[in-house]
């Protein structure tokens, strides 16, 4: 069984990109410009913008945060990502989910100019991306393909199985196993809450993608021999034995289906790191105008 280990691979990205800013400072160009627009005070939101701008100064971007309060009206939130839109030194910007109830997740996302959504949750990403045309990527997608390459993982003729049809992860996944492209070119079965004979399609899987936010959710009955299980989930759980009292745990019962496993991520330090390093990545491609024009 081989660890994938996502905190060095996110820790050498992170280097790569900051040799990279260093040219580009070098040369006299414009340094890479990320916005963040907070709502509210939720802790996992909180917690994931501050690693953000952290992870900014770490590479050498420029980074805004940008907060509003729970009872932000809608109008106001569009008119921030049209001012964010219309900022010539924006290279890029998210706007943190999920939102309060009132507002429409959907509209804001449908506002945001999608070259500067390195979210890449634009509908006009979310399209280019479903037929393999150059866009901007969602960030965990993206940072498993970059764990699947760099851990040179065969993926070519292999049975992929995801578990989840978000629109975040989920689906984007399925569409980039499949396409022609390494990491991808496997024959992929999405799986859902609605599924049937979901442990028997597991058991079928040469590569499992797990993405279902319900905690240790995949056993080890569920998966054969020599499998490669990408774990997303991260939910925090009560223990006993960490100073905070809680735990953060995966999709997947670790313990149980490891052994199995010819590789396997773990949670944390799996998925998480390159999650944001994914979004830097964006961000990088945002500022040379790499993507669009």
């Amino acid at each position: 069984m081989h660890l994938i280990d996502g905190k060095a691979v996110s820790a050498q990205i992170k280097l790569e990109i900051a040799e990279e800013v260093g040219r580009i400072r070098e040369a006299g160009g414009k340094i890479p410009h990320l916005a963040a627009v907070l709502v509210g005070h939720d802790g996992g939101s909180e917690t994931y913008v501050a690693s953000k701008v952290r992870t900014c100064e770490e590479v050498g971007f420029k980074s805004s945060l940008i907060r509003y309060e729970e009872d932000v009206t809608e109008e106001e939130l569009l008119a921030c990502v049209e001012r964010l839109n219309g900022d010539p030194d924006v290279d890029g910007f998210i706007v943190q989910l999920p939102l309060p109830a009132h507002i429409s997740e959907q509209k804001i996302i449908e506002a945001i100019d999608y070259r500067k959504d390195v979210d890449g949750f634009h509908p006009v990403n979310a399209g280019r991306m479903s037929i393999g045309l150059p866009c901007f990527i969602s960030a965990t997608p993206a940072g498993i393909l970059e764990l699947l390459k760099r851990y040179e993982i065969e993926t070519k003729g292999k049975h992929c199985v995801v578990l989840g049809r978000s629109n975040i992860v989920g689906k984007p996944m399925a569409m980039l196993m499949m396409q022609k492209a390494y990491p991808g070119d496997c024959t992929v079965t999405v799986c859902h809450s609605r599924s049937e004979n979901l442990k028997e399609m597991c058991l079928r899987a040469d590569i499992i993608i797990v993405a279902l936010g319900a905690p240790e959710f995949l056993k080890a009955d569920m998966v054969k021999e020599g499998v490669i299980v990408i774990d997303v989930g991260t939910t925090r759980m009560p223990s006993s034995v960490t100073k905070s009292g809680f735990k953060l745990v995966g999709d997947v019962k670790f313990d149980e289906v490891s052994p199995k496993c010819s590789y396997i991520t773990p949670v944390p330090g799996g998925v998480g790191p390159m999650t944001i390093v994914s979004l830097m990545k964006n961000t990088l491609l945002a500022g040379k105008k790499a993507i669009y024009t």
